[in-house]
């Protein structure tokens, strides 16, 4: 006899609650944004807008955000306080706001202090600098060029055209789309470089502005023309064939509800492909744009009984095999895969994931080594992380490094679902983007 499923409840995703709060804060007028999520990343954004002029209340479920008045503010706004100091920026341990509110804060203008935590002070910076001093925004480091801390002096997005890789990250890319509305002129951004990873996420932040109405253009060049084509048509990015047509149209204030994320859903679902007992995960968009709605073609490869029900995502455990799969589009997950690989019969090879090294800590050599403590064997290259199997130590006691990562130890969890006695150095981790997380697992490992 089959037995009843777990129900979990996903949380909101924390990718379209940043860019939902974004955008409601740009707007003219009021939005009231249901189920945003609540976490320690969502706080830094919230932080960041409110210190740009927006005003964000929380009403019960809702959070009721009235739009800046022309665009962030920072210190001297108006040129005629020079001594007044800028306004603090502080990112925390949290990649996406950085990325996302430096963009948006140069679309403003005055001067703004853009730090966080040590381990955000060591990531890259560069290729966001870059393109915003060509845009005309100036940056003074108080360490090393091209990373936090800084202090950005903005005036608007005074050029007509930014050029960005997608190398590193997708959200460079964001977090120049986010600001172009609120310049003064159309402008248009071309993707260079040698690859691009992520390219969902930026597909996130087209939707959201366009369910914001702010108003844009994607092309791509076919041979020697460039040619409009519909921003939902494009799967793939080929640098130096994309280009995004930015029109000064700002954005509309409007209600919205966010979706559930497919992120943090990733370890149910993975558990209800490794554990003893089927996993029901509610409220997630079987068609979402979420690059880690991919998590269910990955688990389906390796062998996991999946269904799209009326209810939810149902996964039941199977026997699972090894795969070879790039992971460049949908990084977040490769936590996730790494543990369930240990699972598997065969060995996993997860590819294309250079830029893993620099996330809230080098996610691809933390995967190797925690895994590896399960008595898998793992190796890494420039841009890959292989898994192969063992049998895994029932009843053992392993203790997991989480490297304040969140990923990690939601991830490293999994390994409880083998008879493993688990225990992580820092599970309030969890806090940056699932505070709810421990209480949810409960219902697994019960």
């Amino acid at each position: 006899m089959t037995q009843d499923p777990i129900i979990i409840n996903a949380p909101a995703s924390k990718s379209l609650s940043h860019r939902t709060l974004i955008a409601a804060s740009l707007a003219n007028g009021v939005s009231e944004i249901s189920s945003a999520l609540r976490s320690d990343d969502i706080t830094r954004t919230r932080d960041c807008l409110t210190a740009c002029g927006a005003s964000i209340e929380e009403k019960g479920d809702l959070l009721v955000v009235t739009g800046m008045e022309d665009g962030p503010k920072g210190g001297n706004a108006d040129g005629k306080h020079k001594d007044e100091a800028p306004h603090e920026l502080f990112m925390h341990e949290s990649g996406t706001t950085c990325r996302l509110m430096t963009g948006v804060a140069a679309a403003g203008k005055g001067t703004f202090r853009v730090h966080g935590a040590e381990r955000m002070h060591e990531r890259p910076m560069a290729e966001l600098v870059s393109a915003l001093s060509g845009l005309g925004t100036k940056f003074a480091f108080e360490g090393k060029e091209g990373f936090l801390p800084f202090v950005m002096t903005a005036n608007g997005y005074k050029k007509k055209s930014a050029e960005i890789t997608l190398e590193e990250s997708s959200q460079y890319l964001s977090g120049l789309l986010l600001g172009a509305p609120l310049a003064d002129h159309e402008i248009t951004i071309s993707v260079t470089g040698k690859k691009a990873v992520s390219w969902p996420y930026v597909a996130l932040t087209l939707r959201i502005m366009e369910d914001f109405k702010a108003e844009f253009e994607v092309e791509v060049k076919e041979g020697r023309v460039w040619k409009a084509v519909p921003w939902r048509s494009v799967k793939n990015v080929t640098p130096g064939k994309i280009r995004f047509i930015v029109k000064p149209t700002g954005y509309d204030a409007t209600g919205y509800r966010v979706e559930g994320d497919w992120s943090n859903a990733s370890y149910f679902l993975a558990a209800g492909a490794v554990g003893k007992r089927p996993v029901l995960i509610k409220g997630l968009a079987a068609d979402s744009l979420q690059g880690d709605r991919a998590i269910m073609d990955i688990l389906s490869q390796m062998g996991a009984s999946i269904k799209v029900t009326f209810e939810g995502i149902l996964v039941e455990p199977s026997r699972l095999r090894g795969i070879q799969v790039d992971m460049g589009r949908c990084p977040d997950l490769v936590p996730t895969v790494a543990a369930v690989a240990a699972f598997a019969s065969t060995p996993t090879t997860i590819g294309n994931v250079a830029h893993l090294r620099i996330k809230e800590t080098d996610r691809l050599a933390a995967c190797a080594t925690e895994v590896a403590r399960t008595q898998c064997e793992t190796e890494t290259t420039s841009d890959s992380l292989i898994v192969r199997p063992a049998r895994l130590p029932r009843g053992h006691a392993v203790s997991f490094k989480t490297y304040n990562d969140h990923r990690m130890a939601m991830s490293m969890s999994l390994f409880q679902l083998a008879g493993l006695d688990v225990s992580l150095d820092n599970p309030a981790c969890v806090g940056k983007s699932f505070p709810g997380f421990w209480d949810e697992w409960k219902k697994i490992t019960a």
